[in-house]
């Protein structure tokens, strides 16, 4: 990831992702400008994909019992 990304938070993360899907879906960048902005949305989607797998294991972890095993977990795409 390039310096620039590497201390900012989730949220900024995706807030900036957002920014660049909007100016590749412009059309208005050059060819250049266009890869150099995909370039930086792909690293900004894996810190993103990171972070999120980082909360996960943290959410795993809240959720064991005494004996290390898990209760009745629901997979959040399941809820209802």
């Amino acid at each position: 990831m390039s310096k620039k990304n590497e201390d900012i938070e989730f949220e900024k993360a995706l807030e900036e992702l957002e920014k660049i899907v909007e100016k590749l879906e412009s059309g208005d960048l050059s060819l250049s400008e266009s890869l150099d902005n995909f370039s930086d949305g792909v690293e900004l989607i894996k810190y993103c994909r990171n972070e999120l797998n980082k909360a996960e294991k943290k959410v795993e972890t809240v959720l064991k019992d005494n004996e290390g095993e898990f209760g009745d977990i629901v997979p959040f795409d399941e809820e209802e």
